[in-house]
């Protein structure tokens, strides 16, 4: 350390030195001016910084999902998007942002996939090691989360996960393990689940023992929200920070627990030292050195990682790049209003989002005629109103005082972890979304109102509902999460304006949450004007296809679907999505689909349609991406990080729900592309698959051993086509004796650049882990292998046998 640590320490007193290990706040630690700490600050990412407001009105640059990051396989990319995020949270005023999610996509239907990085824990720790020193290049520090096996979310917060200690260290425990010895973080999450029988927050084993002990980790622990359970446990455990504040298991009770002997004070006082030294690292202690401020383009770091991560599944025709077609149909509820992130902790709110409808409209070429159709919409929930509504919020208490009031851009309050300035949970009774809308269309409107709870819509002096709005069987806390809708019709008329309210009752149990600390307020009046029938839809979609050159189809999931708090039951599109392919297919060859996902879903037309363009949750520039890749601006860069079945029983890893509390990882090593290969079943797109609009030849495969086990490798690769292009080389290893080890892995990989004609050298190292198993301890399994370069994990282009053996 560059600081004296002790000299700060011997300036508390014990009551002083617990404050600092609880959050004063949802999202705060407390400072203590005495020593020249400034509180600091931690926020939510992974695409954007949210801040300590989760409100529109608190904007940040959203980046693509993980899961697109992940698929352009490039770290150096990796540090841009943490350098762009250091950037916004110093803009911000954080100090911490509480990423990357570094879990393992374990099953298809693991809900929270979307902010994990992949199957393959390599290629999961390098791109999180690259976002991890982006990051704190900025000066900014993270909590790489969540430690460990957190991979799926049905009672996650009691969930004891029982495995082996073989997969346990091969897989899951291994991205953190890169992760901390590559780019030593300065954070680091503990989950909510068990491990064997442990809380992952009292874990002393896994806490103590590997991660600070053996690893060399030298950052804070924090507990994942609410996670932190017990005093003592917790911080013999390994524990340092306990969020959130004010009341925690530490704090004044920890005090308690050394003054009872229950807990040493040294304990204490290395908790302190790692918070101490966070504080230096980012700038919150005097004396500590402020980074040097970066001037990034929010918009166009997001534009260049969404069009290097779609990932173009096929092309059967060669339709893509489209050559200046004279009409387009753009067809889908998601082209006009897409799903550019994840849902949970995962949102942040961007000022600006472009959608595919006004990517296409800007990039369109001269004598191209766009036209636009809904076809199917997916979404179970309607959009907040906006359109031609005035709005405001109004807070009050129980005998109807007006507590606050604030404008909305949109009919949504979304009060997580805090109240606005001047709420307090033990007051606030009700909020109502009230104003007046102005019809356009005269005709049926259908309200919708969200909200875990009691709720009263008005329209026009007629009021639709007043009731309880909670699932079959649900309560308040477990329905958080799951969004259930009302709908109600009313007739109206074009320029007549009405009277809107929708009030929320806060319900009692909320003043005792996390014991009055951590407000979770979300509602919303949502509102969807006159529109045709599904079935109406469907056919204006398919004429319009039918008279078009191309057609262009966006589909995908939604926030019903894909969100944190509950995991997937089905991999299939929502609504009539799969039938408005299918029909729009039917009607015009030469259609492209571009599917909408953060994580793998059933494609039962792939090989109907000309193309399928992957472009995940895409950020706040998804839409001017998707231009530049139809019309062939740039290429799609990406490949995938996870193997995506064609069904969902066909999937070989599926269980995610725990049976009275144990979640069983009984397939051991065997996950992704590795279990896959045990059997007698093909996916419908294997790890690393993805084609660019080029052509590579793969020439040379060179191999060069080290005396500690692991090799250098060059890969020369030469572009056959007509352009530039980027080429993902992969690396696998396929033991000759395979004995309880998978066929073949990843071991490395690579991306390169080459003009038509031109060739690339790729330079990829394997460490001397690619070929170790855990067996009491890692042991260097010495042998001959075959090393396949390939273009995804079933595309060898190269192989060639080598011996790979410890010499010192």
């Amino acid at each position: 350390m560059s600081f004296d640590v002790d000299a700060l320490l011997d300036k508390l007193d014990l009551d002083a030195k617990v404050r600092l290990l609880a959050g004063q706040d949802v999202w705060t630690l407390p400072a203590r001016p005495e020593i020249g700490l400034s509180s600091l600050v931690l926020s939510d990412g992974p695409v954007g910084v949210r801040g300590v407001r989760w409100s529109p009105d608190d904007p940040s640059v959203t980046l693509p999902s993980p899961t697109a990051l992940a698929a352009a396989w490039d770290p150096r990319l990796a540090v841009r998007a943490g350098r762009l995020l250091a950037q916004e949270a110093r803009r911000k005023g954080v100090h911490v942002l509480l990423a990357p999610t570094v879990n393992l996509q374990r099953s298809p239907l693991g809900g929270r996939h979307f902010e994990c990085y992949s199957e393959d824990p390599l290629l999961t720790g390098m791109v999180g090691a690259g976002y991890v020193t982006g990051v704190q290049d900025g000066g900014v520090g993270v909590t790489v989360k969540h430690f460990v096996a957190n991979d799926s979310e049905t009672e996650r917060f009691t969930a004891d996960v029982h495995l082996g200690e073989r997969a346990l260290r091969e897989l899951y425990l291994a991205p953190f393990e890169l992760i901390v010895r590559r780019a030593k973080p300065w954070g680091i999450m503990a989950a909510y689940n068990s491990v064997n029988g442990i809380t992952m927050t009292q874990h002393a084993e896994l806490l103590n023992g590997v991660l600070r002990d053996e690893w060399g980790f030298d950052g804070f622990v924090v507990s994942d929200w609410l996670a932190a359970r017990d005093t003592v446990a917790s911080a013999n455990g390994g524990l340092d920070v306990a969020m959130p504040g004010p009341r925690t298991v530490f704090g004044d009770q920890l005090a308690e627990a050394v003054r009872g002997g229950e807990v040493d004070p040294d304990v204490v006082d290395d908790m302190v030292r790692r918070v101490l030294l966070l504080a230096h690292r980012t700038g919150a202690l005097d004396g500590g050195t402020p980074p040097e401020q970066s001037t990034m383009d929010g918009d166009a770091v997001a534009r260049e990682i969404a069009h290097r991560s779609f990932v173009l599944l096929s092309n059967q025709i060669g339709l893509l790049p489209l050559k200046q077609p004279p009409s387009i149909a753009l067809i889908g509820a998601l082209a006009a209003d897409p799903k550019i992130l994840g849902g949970g902790s995962a949102t942040v709110f961007p000022d600006h989002v472009v959608s595919p409808l006004d990517g296409l409209r800007k990039a369109l070429p001269a004598g191209t005629e766009l036209t636009y159709a809904i076809g199917a919409d997916p979404r179970t929930t309607l959009p907040p109103a906006t359109d031609n509504f005035r709005l405001r919020a109004t807070a009050k208490a129980a005998d109807g005082t007006r507590l606050a009031e604030f404008p909305l851009r949109e009919a949504r309050i979304d009060w997580i972890g805090e109240l606005p300035a001047g709420l307090d949970l033990a007051t606030l009774a009700s909020v109502e979304i009230e104003g007046t809308f102005l019809p356009e269309a005269t005709g049926t409107h259908t309200f919708g109102l969200t909200g875990p709870g009691d709720l009263r819509l008005v329209v026009g002096g007629q009021t639709l509902f007043d009731g309880v709005n909670l699932p079959e069987g649900g309560d308040v806390f477990t329905s958080i999460m799951q969004v259930i809708e009302q709908r109600r019709d009313v007739e109206l008329t074009a320029g007549e304006p009405v009277d809107v309210s929708l009030t929320y009752w806060v319900p009692s149990e909320m003043a005792e949450f996390a014991r009055g600390t951590f407000a979770w307020v979300i509602f919303a009046l949502g509102h969807r004007g006159p529109v045709l029938d599904p079935d109406a839809a469907l056919d204006e979609a398919v004429a319009l296809a039918g008279k078009s050159e191309v057609a262009v189809v966006v589909v995908g999931t939604t926030a019903e679907v894909e969100s944190e708090g509950f995991d997937r039951t089905s991999l299939a599109l929502p609504g009539r999505q799969d039938e408005l392919v299918r029909r729009v297919a039917e009607a015009n060859p030469n259609t492209v689909v571009v599917v909408n996902a953060g994580s793998p879903v059933e494609l039962p037309w792939r090989d109907d349609v000309a193309a399928v363009l992957l472009t995940w949750f895409p950020g706040q520039a998804g839409g001017d991406a998707l231009a530049d890749v139809l019309f062939g601006h740039e290429e799609p860069g990406g490949r995938l990080p996870t193997t995506w079945p064609a069904k969902l029983e066909d999937a070989p890893v599926t269980r995610v729900t725990p049976e009275e509390g144990v979640l069983p990882y009984d397939e051991g090593v065997y996950i992704g592309y590795s279990a896959w290969a045990r059997t007698d079943r093909q996916p419908a797109y294997w790890f690393g698959h993805g084609h660019g609009y080029t052509t590579w030849v793969y020439d040379e495969l060179d191999v060069f051993p080290d005396d500690e086990g692991g090799a250098k490798v060059r890969v020369r690769v030469r572009n056959t086509g007509k352009r530039r292009g980027r080429e993902v080389v992969q690396l696998y290893l396929v033991p000759t004796e395979r004995g309880d080890r998978p066929h073949r892995w990843l071991a490395g990989f690579a991306s390169v650049e080459a003009g038509p004609g031109e060739v690339a050298d790729a330079e990829i190292t394997i460490a001397p882990r690619s070929v170790s198993v855990w067996r009491d301890g890692w042991q260097h399994i010495a042998g001959e292998y075959v090393l396949e370069a390939s273009h995804s994990y079933a595309e060898p282009r190269l192989s060639t046998r080598t011996v790979l053996q410890k010499i010192r």
